[in-house]
């Protein structure tokens, strides 16, 4: 029998369903919509229930009784599965079960089908036109109201008019006379009607409901893309932060610990510039699955951008994110095979741990990227736990910056000048600028704390040309033969700003070029930069001399003398220091002011402190010496003052360091 009901649903279904297809959510959506209203339902009980009772007692017929019982009975039924239906529903996430459809099929047939059979017995059995209005009516109010209320599942609404209208014009049909006859007729007519209206509601109703699911698909999906990364599929930086947020918020005392770990992946530029950016996609995704794989539940993996990461791990102490670093430090460790490319990868972690390091989201992260800062400039491949030492930097760096910023500004910065000496004449020849910052309030700062910050905040060009246009103000006073030599940043030579602020300088001071030295690094040749050559070229061309300062304490020393040309070598103070009592840094200075006399460049012998180191200088083969035994830094006044008591003078200068000494 169940089989012979589920056979006569299907035909239904197939006969009556509509052509658009119907996705599982919204099929659910229509069962769903059946049980809706269970108020509506029971009040359809009462009223066919108490309709068919009332029949029945003024017939005085005993079947029709029984009909009118079973209408009654079913009818509450149908109410009564309804509301435990949407009771269910309130405490059950998820689609309906197919049960619930079939029940309400067979439940709203049985209905209608009562009904029907109702109204063919009062038009048979009884004589009464009252009964027979009240019947007919009442299966042709509840046939209306059947292709509104049931317009989700289409073949329910045909099966329920069906059942109920054809035994009704089978009734009318027999109980003789035109008018009845004509009746029956409109009511087996109406039965194509009602199914018409029905697939049209349905039709609208259903196109509602995927409009509405299609906007909740597109709405979820932007949901994705705002809190995932499209690339790698973990949380992206937005979704971190309302995570890290939502962490602080439930916590439920401040003694709560939390570890975030900020981790960046080493060198990954190299393997964008070498194998492309599609590898470099690659690899940040099998980075990103070996992370979540190695974390194990421990926490959260979000890429903040690039090759960054951030994990955020609830309830881990100290210990527990140490362990956790040192995972994910062994997970990476193995090499990464990417499109039949063999990657080693390295990464540098930053630890911060909740509430001892941060007691919010920002503060946490802000430390967990200076502690990363720590790793990647102690050698990276390492992970660092934060300490409020780190912070205390950050804030004097950002300080200085600020006060940099107000110097500039302000004219707070001076030059001093240290004179370098002929070695043989005994003359100033150059005298070397050096910037010299007093802060309003922490007072004298060193150009080694203070330059390091303006390179990284973009301070240095400005600084650069402000020092440039003094030094070629001040050589002036000068006399001609002395030369004026600035020192040049690497990051400088980075930026267009230096021919350009050599050139503002010589045509506003007046002074030659050739007076005029510029002094570099080595490190600033690490790289080999064809812009850098150029620029230097060019600055030769004009007449600037050219500076290799630091020279034997770099990387490329030989190979930065065979590609760019330079007027002098100033060899570093570390190998002068030595000669008096290191075989081996003697050796290196020889060789030194050999090569540079091969070269027909000029040399000056840095770091000068002693009478024996003065003379091995000499004797060695150096034209220039320097060192704060011959001349500390000065002011350009002071500068002066020494160059008119030594003007037309013949200077012993191991007389001076032996005065000096005895000073």
């Amino acid at each position: 029998m169940l089989r012979l009901i589920r056979h006569w649903c299907a035909v239904l279904r197939t006969r009556f369903a509509p052509g658009t297809q119907q996705s599982a959510e919204v099929r659910d959506s229509l069962v769903k919509a059946l049980y809706a209203s269970p108020a509506s339902l029971l009040s359809g009980a009462i009223s066919g229930g108490s309709l068919s009772l009332v029949i029945a007692w003024q017939a005085a017929v005993p079947t029709m009784s029984v009909i009118a019982g079973l209408v009654l009975l079913v009818g509450i039924s149908r109410s009564v599965s309804a509301v435990y239906f949407q009771r269910q529903l309130a405490h059950k996430d998820g689609p309906a079960r197919p049960i619930w459809g079939i029940a309400y099929e067979l439940g709203a047939w049985a209905y209608a089908a009562l009904l029907g059979l109702q109204a063919l017995a009062t038009l048979v059995m009884t004589q009464d036109a009252t009964l027979h209005v009240l019947a007919v009516g009442m299966v042709a109010s509840y046939a209306g109201g059947i292709s509104g209320r049931n317009a989700g599942r289409v073949h329910v609404a045909v099966g329920q008019t069906c059942f109920s209208l054809l035994p009704t014009s089978l009734g009318l049909i027999l109980a003789g006379g035109l008018g009845y006859t004509i009746l029956g007729v409109l009511c087996f007519l109406m039965i194509f009607a009602m199914a018409e209206i029905t697939k049209t509601t349905h039709r609208i109703v259903l196109e509602a409901l995927q409009g509405k699911h299609e906007k909740t698909k597109l709405a979820a999906k932007f949901e994705r893309l705002a809190r995932y990364d499209s690339l790698t599929g973990v949380e992206n930086r937005m979704a971190m932060h309302m995570r890290l947020r939502e962490l602080f918020d439930r916590a439920p005392s401040d003694t709560d610990r939390m570890a975030v770990l900020w981790m960046d992946l080493d060198r990954f530029k190299e393997i964008n510039d070498t194998l492309g950016h599609i590898i470099g996609d690659q690899l940040l995704c099998r980075v990103a699955e070996r992370l979540t794989r190695a974390l194990d539940g421990r926490g959260h993996v979000a890429r903040f951008g690039g090759d960054e990461f951030v994990l955020i791990c609830p309830g881990a102490d100290s210990y527990r994110a140490e362990l956790i670093a040192t995972d994910l430090m062994a997970v990476l460790a193995e090499d990464f095979e990417v499109c039949g490319y063999h990657l080693a990868v390295t990464a540098s972690m930053g630890i911060a741990i909740a509430p001892s390091d941060g007691r919010d989201g920002d503060e946490l992260l802000q430390h967990a990227d200076l502690a990363l800062y720590k790793a990647k400039h102690a050698g990276r491949n390492r992970h660092v736990r934060f300490d409020w030492s780190m912070k205390e930097r950050q804030n004097r760096a950002y300080d200085l910056e600020m006060g940099l910023r107000n110097a500039l500004a302000n004219g707070e910065l001076e030059l001093h000048y240290q004179p370098i000496f002929d070695t043989e004449s005994s003359r100033i020849t150059i005298c070397e600028a050096l910037m010299r910052w007093r802060h309003p309030e922490m007072g004298w700062i060193t150009p080694a704390e203070f330059i390091p910050v303006a390179e990284s905040s973009s301070l240095i060009e400005p600084m650069t040309a402000w020092a440039l246009q003094q030094a070629c103000r001040d050589a002036m006073d000068w006399d001609e033969d002395i030369r004026v030599a600035v020192n040049i940043s690497p990051a400088l030579l980075r930026t267009d700003g230096l021919p350009r602020a050599v050139m503002t300088a010589l045509l506003e001071s007046g002074l030659k070029a050739r007076r005029l030295e510029l002094e570099v690094t080595e490190s600033t040749f690490l790289e080999d930069d064809r812009r850098t050559h150029l620029i230097l070229g060019e600055l030769r061309r004009v007449g600037l001399r050219l500076a290799l300062d630091d020279f034997g304490t770099g990387y490329s020393s030989l190979g930065s003398l065979r590609t760019h040309e330079f007027d002098t070598i100033k060899v570093d103070q570390s190998f002068m220091r030595g000669v008096g009592e290191s075989s081996r840094d003697r050796a290196i200075a020889q060789s030194v002011a050999y090569l540079a006399r091969a070269l027909q460049v000029e040399t000056v012998a840095e770091g000068i402190e002693t009478e024996e180191q003065l003379r091995y200088a000499r004797e060695t083969g150096f034209t220039n010496v320097q060192g704060f035994v011959l001349s500390r830094p000065m002011p350009a006044a002071a500068l002066l003052d020494l160059m008119e008591q030594r003007r037309g003078e013949v200077v012993d200068m191991a007389a001076v360091i032996r005065q000096r000494r005895l000073a």
